[in-house]
């Protein structure tokens, strides 16, 4: 099975508990063994992605700038790069410069994924039910792409997908191992970065680098 075999049970999902308007977004990067899976809560209307015209891969975070600060900051995206991301407006970003982004992704062996699929028109949190319907696909995916590390954002991701209470406070640089079929994987909690969450953005990073070098 392949990465994107699993997409129509996103779309699926979408219709469910998404914005009929738009479209879910899904994933993008290495999908071979990657040194680093990075988990999110959901997608929202802010990346353009989502709008039904796009014609390329719907992939994370496309049409935004905070997440690309992090990346950058961690050493995970080119110079050049990361300064046309932040110099560019939602809309200027096209199918062809979401390409070369996740390629770069792909290059520096990087997964960006959601728990949840289902794009909202805002940021409003979804309730743990909804999420709880996409783990067993996150855990396939996770299985598939095989990654060496993963890294999940926020206490109420981290909590889900570990079957466990979590709080980012406590767990900073803690590994936590999750057995996913028959294979163990390393787990890290860190600051979600985005929106409210920008606060602890320097912790987040500090942590991330720790967990590379680890």
């Amino acid at each position: 099975m392949k990465v994107a075999d699993l997409d129509k049970y996103y779309d699926k999902l979408q219709l469910e508990y998404g914005e009929p308007s738009l479209s879910s977004i899904y994933n993008g990067g290495c999908e071979n063994s990657p040194d680093i899976c990075f988990i999110f809560m959901n997608p929202t209307g802010r990346n353009v992605a989502s709008i039904k015209s796009w014609k390329s891969r719907r992939y994370p975070w496309v049409g935004t700038k905070n997440i690309w600060k992090l990346f950058y900051n961690v050493g995970l995206i080119d110079t050049t790069l990361y300064e046309s991301i932040q110099s560019k407006k939602p809309n200027d970003w096209d199918e062809e410069f979401a390409e070369e982004v996740y390629k770069n992704v792909e290059d520096k062996k990087f997964y960006i994924t959601n728990l949840g699929k289902c794009t909202q028109v805002d940021a409003r949190p979804l309730p743990d039910k909804v999420l709880k319907e996409y783990l067993e696909l996150l855990y396939e995916e996770i299985s598939i792409i095989n990654p060496k590390k993963i890294v999940v954002f926020g206490n109420q991701v981290s909590t889900i997908f570990l079957g466990e209470k979590v709080f980012v406070s406590n767990s900073r640089k803690k590994r936590y191992n999750l057995k996913i079929k028959d294979k163990e994987y390393p787990v890290y909690s860190v600051y979600y970065p985005v929106g409210n969450g920008m606060r602890n953005i320097d912790k987040a990073i500090e942590d991330i680098k720790y967990i590379i070098n680890e």
